[in-house]
């Protein structure tokens, strides 16, 4: 500081002065700091004065012996913020010791939450049944139905389904049988024959998914929809919902676009007044944190939202997302009938979000309506690949789990509106007992809290008709991986729960489809080594043609590659043929908005050429996933990328330079053993092989345009782009060169940004010796370390509490000893730290 602020120049109040005046919004206050008689004070009057006390002769430290610098914080914010205020009267106060407060969450209204333990021993939970049952109290255990009207019709799908995948799977498996040399009678025939049957019915159920749903999609009306008796009914004043968006290190422009977009159209229905939004924060970075808040205030200011849009940043982050949800039931829960949650690239249109209210209005057994949100938004070309693959074929898959499922479905953890009472009261997670990587907090937790809300005896509905839902998906496939470890690690825990007590049958498929879903890749991994084995076994060993003694005639080994090539056009059909139902379905619907019949029909036939790429890649990546979780290796669960990043060529070379050299290996030794069986592995070697330019070059965002200019995986929210989601881009464009925030060192420097900083402190403990004296230790500690010497999270406790922020501010323009740093980043030049608008 004495370098920066030398006699010669300046003295401390003078400086101080003049960044104050640099952000006072009225002329005349600008001039009276400048060239008024504060100068003449030391530091401690001039905050005095600045307070309001026109006496600095006055014992000032009556009010603040310890912190001179609270007193001026509600001025300083006056100053910089008169026409219009920074905040309304009720938003803007005093807290109970007279420091100036800014609230950014309404008053509470707690709730006590407990969770229930788990019950995963199956051997525990038959005991228990018998104990019911010789009590005679077992039919009091019942699960309730949700409703009678169509739990017998989901039964008897249900049955049809398990009816339709065991009877394909068992035709294959004798298909398969035949191909093999031995006719499946030696011990690694066996292996390869009962993971092709595993495999065989993991397809299987896809395929029959998939076609119950291009037929749902092909009726005008379907009885057994959530929104089948639901109409246009205006919605009960007593019906408050909070619209939930859980943050943690995100795009700070990204996630306030999405959230004003989705106001403003909320506002267009006129229904606004039934909707409170809260953004609940698990930001560990002190700098991002700080954008959150400027950027929630922003918000407020532009959409004189104050009151309808809260903010709240949580200190004791536990259990992630679902923590951050725990936290919201707990203080404010009572408050609302329902919460929506959504991710935060969510977008969701106001017709949608009042629609869903009207659902739950109307039916009042519903616990949960999911949507099926759109993907969106995204220039790379792999991402532009996903969109058009789960624009084209999700609406099948979604739709055929609706009609196996009903009101017993799945629950995504975003878009979807939730009942709270229920939730509150039934869907709280307790850990999973035991140690290792498969316990503790559970990771992925939406599968999980929709089968307790099933438990329960409330429905779980997917509205897979509902327009105006919609997410952004990763834009390369490295960011798709790592959101895949991390579901992988949570789906895998899940799976513990399958022998959990209470848990609709329905569910158990849930959490079993959950491990699939990652499980098969290391089954499809460990098929394709063992039948290289059985090709070394035929290539390197002489046959034995006498296997039992006595035998006249020899036994040989048979190859038949017809059957062979009639097996491998079976799967395939089931594989692709959902694909051309849907692009069917298009045409049928109208393909002008993914670009022409013609257009649509290539872009299948590529994006199935690129998912026949990336299958042999994402099988080893899925299996180390599997491997890692199940030795207990940590998994980092990061935000992902919310930007159109490529992939450069040294990340794509790191990530795959084993895949490329498996990939060369294994054809190698195929090419040895029998030259003509390479050409049945050639898919999976030859991808393998590619892996590293395909990574890098489908993230290129010139790709993508060039494809979109193309006519190429076009999309109607791209030909045609929703009203919402074009002000969402709209928004985001001027926030990303508009929304700037001041670092945490000038926070603590600057005397506008401190003042704005301490009236968000959240810790207000009671001023009692030992957390004063913690509080002066820390404080000198920082002032004399500089910014380099406080870790991430000692930045965080100081944005948290309002008293050290204030002090440290103060210490920093007093002591001579302060580490230079502080104002050699924290008083970088003249620019202004003024909030923006973006009216």
């Amino acid at each position: 500081m004495a370098e920066t602020i030398s006699p010669s120049q300046a003295t401390p109040t003078d400086l101080y002065l003049e960044r104050l005046a640099l952000e006072t919004q009225d002329r005349k206050e600008r001039y009276t700091l400048l060239v008024g008689d504060l100068d003449q004070h030391d530091m401690a009057a001039l905050h005095a004065a600045l307070g309001g006390d026109s006496d600095v002769e006055k014992d000032w430290s009556s009010k603040s012996s310890d912190d001179p610098a609270a007193l001026s914080v509600g001025r300083r914010l006056a100053l910089a913020y008169a026409e219009p205020p920074l905040a309304p009267p009720e938003v803007l106060s005093t807290d109970a010791s007279g420091i100036t407060r800014l609230r950014t969450a309404p008053p509470m209204k707690r709730t006590p939450l407990g969770p229930q333990k788990w019950s995963t021993n199956p051997f525990v939970n038959i005991g228990r049944r018998f104990k019911r049952w010789a009590n005679g109290d077992f039919g009091q255990r019942k699960r309730a139905s949700p409703s009678a009207s169509w739990k017998w019709v989901a039964r008897r799908r249900r049955w049809i389904l398990l009816v339709l995948i065991f009877g394909q799977s068992i035709i294959a498996a004798n298909q398969m049988r035949t191909v093999l040399p031995g006719q499946g009678l030696q011990w690694l025939e066996i292996a390869i024959l009962s993971l092709f049957v595993l495999l065989f019915a993991w397809v299987s159920a896809g395929f029959w998914t998939a076609l119950m749903g291009f037929f749902q999609l092909l009726r005008r009306h379907d009885r057994y929809a959530i929104d089948s008796e639901v109409g246009d009914e205006p919605i009960d004043d007593e019906a408050r919902t909070a619209l939930l968006v859980p943050i943690c290190n995100e795009d700070v422009a990204r996630v306030f676009a999405g959230v004003r977009a989705t106001l403003e159209s909320l506002r267009s229905t006129g229904n606004d007044r039934h909707f409170d939004i809260f953004i609940l924060s698990d930001t560990s970075d002190p700098d991002i944190a700080i954008q959150e808040t400027y950027a929630w205030l922003v918000l407020c200011r532009d959409l004189d939202a104050f009151g309808q849009v809260y903010y709240r940043r949580r200190q004791r982050r536990v259990k992630r997302k679902s923590g951050n949800l725990d936290d919201f039931c707990r203080r404010w829960g009572a408050l609302y009938r329902y919460m929506l949650v959504l991710d935060a690239d969510s977008v969701m249109s106001g017709k949608c979000l009042t629609r869903l209210v009207q659902m739950m209005e109307a039916r009042s057994e519903v616990g949960i309506i999911q949507t099926a949100p759109r993907a969106s938004g995204r220039l790379n070309l792999y991402a532009r690949m996903q969109q058009f693959a789960t624009r084209v074929y999700g609406p099948l898959f979604t739709a055929g789990l609706h009609f196996w499922q009903l009101g017993e479905s799945h629950y995504w953890g975003h878009n979807a509106i939730i009942r709270l009472a229920p939730f509150m009261q039934h869907c709280i997670l307790a850990p999973l007992p035991g140690k290792g990587s498969m316990s503790g907090e559970i990771l992925s937790h939406d599968f999980v809290e929709a089968a307790l809300m099933r438990r329960a005896g409330w429905g779980v509905w997917i509205a897979y008709k509902l327009e105006g839902s919609y997410e952004e998906m990763p834009p390369n496939l490295l960011d798709e991986l790592n959101r895949d470890r991390r579901w992988c690690h949570g789906n895998l825990m899940n799976f513990r729960l399958f022998f959990s007590q209470g848990i609709h049958p329905v569910h158990r498929a849930v959490f079993l489809t959950g491990l699939m879903s990652y499980l098969s890749a290391p089954l499809w991994f460990l098929f394709l080594v063992l039948s290289t084995a059985l090709l070394a076994v035929h290539s390197f060993s002489t046959p034995n043609y006498f296997p039992e003694p006595g035998m006249l005639f020899p036994v040989w080994p048979q190859w038949n590659p017809t059957l062979a090539v009639g097996l491998f056009g079976v799967t395939a059909l089931l594989l692709f043929l959902p694909k051309l139902l849907s692009v069917l379905l298009v045409w049928i619907k109208g393909s002008r908005q993914f670009g022409g019949p013609l257009k649509v029909l290539a872009s299948m036939v590529l994006e199935s050429l690129f998912s026949m790429l990336l299958a042999p890649v994402r099988m080893l990546f899925h299996t180390r996933f599997v491997l890692t979780s199940v030795i207990g290796w940590a998994v980092q669960w990061r935000s992902p990328s919310r930007e159109n990043s490529d992939t450069t060529w040294r990340d794509a070379i790191r990530a795959h330079w084993s895949q490329t050299l498996i990939g060369a290996v294994w054809a190698a030794g195929v090419y040895v053993m029998e030259p003509t069986f390479l050409w049945w592995l050639s898919p999976i070697v030859v991808a393998l092989m590619l892996s590293i330019p395909v990574s890098a070059l489908s993230s290129r965002v010139s790709l993508g345009q060039l494809s979109f200019q193309k006519r190429l995986f076009r999309i109607p929210e791209e030909t045609q782009p929703p009203r919402v989601l074009r002000r969402m881009v709209s928004l985001l464009t001027r926030m990303n060169t508009g929304l700037s925030a001041p670092s945490f060192v000038r926070v603590v420097v600057e005397p506008v940004p401190n003042a704005l900083a301490t009236a968000l402190g959240a810790s207000r403990h009671t001023d009692v010796e030992p957390i004063r004296q913690r509080r002066a230790e820390r404080v000198s500690r920082a002032v004399l370390m500089g910014p380099a010497g406080m870790s991430r999270l000692e930045r965080l406790d100081f944005l948290d509490d309002p008293v050290m922020m204030s002090q440290l501010h103060y210490h920093l323009w007093v002591d001579s000893k302060a580490h230079r740093t502080w104002f050699e980043l924290g008083l970088p030049g003249r620019e202004s730290t003024h909030l923006p608008t973006f009216n």
